[in-house]
């Protein structure tokens, strides 16, 4: 559930799968009405299989100050846990730690070990704080009832060198998760990054003692139901998550659409990566 204008957000992340920021900002407030969102939380659970309620979408959702006003009435509406994915640039706020502490987990990003590579691979906000930043989720995972997964991009010739990994892993083991993701770009990013080599990789597992790699690409089908044509459909899913070709078709059999014209449209715009063909809305790349 995207409860954040696109692209507002408090970094532009090189790997960012969403283009680069349109507004950058680190002061929280209202962007849409919380109660016809939470209307659209309980029109998914009722219409579709809903394990978790996720707060991620198209910028950072801790700019949000409905948050907490939203986990809370999950909480109290739904029987269904709540998540929710940040790049935890506002957890040192109290506002933020106090919105949080409705969720049941809470996914922080942890890209850089000091503050010259946060710089380089977060491109944040003038006015954030690498080490506030850092005390911030320490702080916050001390207080939390719920459950802590770090996830840390792997970037190759960003924050990939052995001495940032490390760095990396001591500030982790300071949050102390209950789970640890080692990440690396699997969909087309705002710049031209790649995948950190493979002794990178395996030497961040190792270190992070107990992590997980995810350097694949996910499976599984996007609901689509909610969309009255495939136009519709494809430009609100791929903004958010850039769609495979065999993805696109996969939605573009619930609707009769010609999905090869659309995409040779200007609405779309192919791109190759990693060996995949990618669907990506113009306006995303054109921003």
């Amino acid at each position: 559930m995207s409860i954040i204008p696109p692209k507002v957000c408090s970094y532009s992340c090189v790997y960012c799968q969403l283009g680069k920021t349109n507004k950058y900002t680190i002061e929280p407030t209202n962007y849409f009405d919380k109660h016809s969102i939470l209307h659209q939380i309980n029109k998914a659970i009722v219409s579709s299989h809903v394990d978790t309620i996720t707060f991620a979408g198209d910028g950072e959702p801790t700019l949000s100050t409905d948050l907490g006003w939203l986990l809370k009435e999950c909480r109290e509406n739904f029987s269904i846990p709540t998540a929710v994915i940040t790049n935890g640039s506002l957890i040192y706020l109290p506002a933020v730690t106090n919105s949080l502490k409705f969720a049941d987990l809470v996914l922080p990003s942890v890209d850089a070990g000091c503050e010259k590579t946060f710089k380089k691979i977060n491109c944040p906000h003038k006015d954030l704080d690498f080490l506030k930043i850092i005390k911030g989720l320490i702080n916050f995972a001390k207080t939390f009832d719920g459950e802590i997964w770090t996830e840390t991009m792997l970037v190759k010739d960003f924050n990939d060198s052995f001495e940032e990994i490390n760095k990396i892993s001591n500030i982790i083991t300071q949050i102390n998760p209950a789970r640890r993701f080692i990440m690396t770009p699997t969909r087309p990013p705002q710049m031209d990054v790649k995948k950190p080599d493979p002794e990178r990789l395996i030497y961040a597992q190792k270190i992070n003692t107990g992590s997980s790699a995810l350097d694949y690409t996910e499976t599984g089908d996007f609901n689509s139901d909610n969309f009255g044509n495939l136009t519709d459909a494809l430009n609100a899913i791929a903004s958010r998550h850039p769609l495979r070709l065999n993805q696109a078709q996969s939605i573009a059999k619930n609707y009769d659409e010609d999905l090869q014209y659309l995409i040779q449209s200007d609405e779309f715009i192919k791109k190759d990566y990693n060996g995949d063909i990618y669907i990506i809305p113009s306006m995303v790349v054109n921003h």
